[in-house]
This record gives structure tokens, sequence and C-alpha cells, in this order.
């Protein structure tokens, strides 16, 4: 398979860098400067792209790869990739289902510990000097909080079996009620977000969600109410959001992901019950591993002729 061109358009992980150069012959379009000429001199020999959350495969680029079959992404999220492109073409489409689900949720449960215990502000409050003129303020307990879940696939599951573990009453939002799930169905946001202490957007992101956070779900939350934000950045209205914590409408918010990524607004940089961090939702080396292992198996299952590990399309 060595022959087979893989273009890679931004860098991902290192091990899955070194592992496709093992298998194939890996295309790293972020180390050229004439990136269109590239393309172009490679068109005939790419026939597969691996994307990421933030970078995938849009119609422009599917058009320029006349010999493209497979986009691999490594992520869960497809976003980036033009589905309606690859099924007109007939080019497969995977991503990375289950091997990141425990990483992202533990991750929800840790932004939301960090944003009711300021835990930010207290290593900050220490390492400063602090401590020695006097003890840190209170903060607000977690435990028994009422936890609102946005989507309840994989990773909403495995976050709220965790909110459980901290006795916390479990609600949830999704396109269609699970009768068989315990939890608290509402059938729209506003309603949720009027329910619940902590409200965890973690649903995919199509048409129908973008900005599904908006003024009105936000206002529903309340002065009280946390924000988590595990998802994608544009199911937030960012601009309402930033807004409604500069105002004190809502309460605090913890955030990997934003609307315009790597762009974060600073207005966020200075408020004390804001947590953000740089989209690490399921950076960690045992996940990496795991994902990078999954993109390789759909690319040598495609190329073997077998059945794809994790199809989307």
């Amino acid at each position: 398979m060595d022959s087979i061109g893989v273009l890679m358009p931004v860098p991902m992980s290192t091990y899955l860098e070194q592992e496709l150069e093992k298998r194939f012959n890996l295309l790293k379009l972020w180390t050229v400067p004439q990136k269109t000429q590239f393309l172009k001199d490679h068109s005939g020999s790419i026939r597969a792209v691996v994307g990421n959350a933030g970078n995938g495969a849009d119609a422009e680029l599917i058009e320029t790869l006349p010999k493209l079959e497979i986009v691999a992404s490594f992520s869960v999220g497809i976003d980036k990739v033009d589905l309606n492109k690859c099924r007109e073409k007939g080019i497969r489409v995977t991503n990375t289902p289950d091997v990141l689900t425990d990483d992202v949720a533990d991750l929800a449960i840790g932004l939301a510990l960090a944003v009711l215990r300021r835990l930010c502000e207290s290593d900050r409050y220490l390492r400063s000097g602090q401590w020695k003129k006097g003890d840190y303020k209170l903060t607000t307990k977690f435990t028994g909080k009422t936890v609102g879940i946005l989507g309840l696939g994989r990773i909403g599951k495995a976050v709220a079996k965790r909110a459980e573990a901290f006795s916390c009453p479990i609600s949830y939002h999704s396109r269609t009620e699970k009768p068989e799930l315990k939890y608290k169905y509402y059938p729209c946001v506003v309603e949720l977000a009027s329910n619940c202490d902590i409200l965890v957007v973690v649903c995919a992101l199509t048409d129908e969600t973008r900005h599904i956070i908006n003024r009105e779900v936000i206002d529903a939350l309340g002065p009280k109410g946390v924000l988590i934000n595990i998802g994608r950045g544009p199911h937030v209205d960012e601009p309402e959001m930033v807004s409604a914590l500069l105002e004190g409408r809502l309460g605090g918010a913890g955030l990997d992901v934003y609307e315009n990524e790597p762009e974060v607004p600073e207005q966020l940089f200075e408020l004390e019950n804001v947590v953000l961090l740089p989209h690490v939702g399921s950076d960690t080396v045992q996940t990496d591993t795991a994902m990078a292992d999954l993109v390789i198996g759909n690319l040598e299952a495609h190329f073997s002729n077998k059945p794809l590990l994790t199809p989307v399309v």
C-alpha cells in the first residue's frame, strides 16, 4: 500500500503520522508553501484524506482530488466533511467513535468541578502568595447539582453515569426521547435549561444544532447556572454567551471548544467564573493511540476491500 497517496491537511498525532508513513505515501499539506499547486501535482495519487475535528474535506478539496476514495476522520465529529458531496461521488467516510468517550466525559465533569470549585483560580491564588494573607473564599458544591445534558449519545450517557456518582439528578434533551433510560426528558432545550444547574452540551453539530445555545437558553439557565461545552464551538452563540457572563446573566462556563478556533474571545480571559481549555477533550496518550489505530484500521480495510470498521458514509 506504500504507493497509495494519503493526504493529511494539518498535523494531528505524531504516532498517527509515523504509522501512516509505514504503510502509505503520506503527504503532509501543512509542510508545503504552495498548497494549491501541491494538490494539483498529486491529485492523481491521493486516494485518501485523513482529517480531524477542525480540518476535514470540504467540497472544494473533494473536487480537487478526482481519485479520492475515502475520508478517515481522526475525530468523532465530521462536520468538517462534506457528507453530501462524498455520497454523490461514492467516497467513503469513517470516524473514531467509542474510543474517546471516556476522556471527553471525564473532561466534562472536570470542567464542572473546576468552575464550581474555582480550581484554576485557587491554584493561582496559592502560587501568587496570597494564601499567606488569608484563606481562599468559599466556592460552590458540585454534588447534588441537577445536570442537564444536551445530546444523550455515547458521550452524553457517559457524562450522565459520572454525574450520577456525585448524586446529581440527570435530565436531557435529544432528537428523540429514550424511554429505556430513567433520566427526565425535556422536549425543548429551553425547558431543559430552566430545570438544571449545569447544562452540558455534547450533541452533534448540524444545521439544526448550530447556535442551539442562544440568548433564550442562556437566560433560562440563569445567573446561577453553569454552561459546559464539550461538543462543538458553534453550538453556542458565542457573543450572547460572552455578554451573559459579563452581565452576570450566566453563572459560569467551562469551555473546551469555541466558535472560531483557535480564536477565543479575550473578554473571557479575565473572568474568574470561566475555565478555558484548548480543545483537548480526547487528548490523552491512550486515546490518541486508539484513535490513530482506528484511522489506520479503516484505511487498511478499505484498500484491502474489507468492511470498514466505523463507517459513516
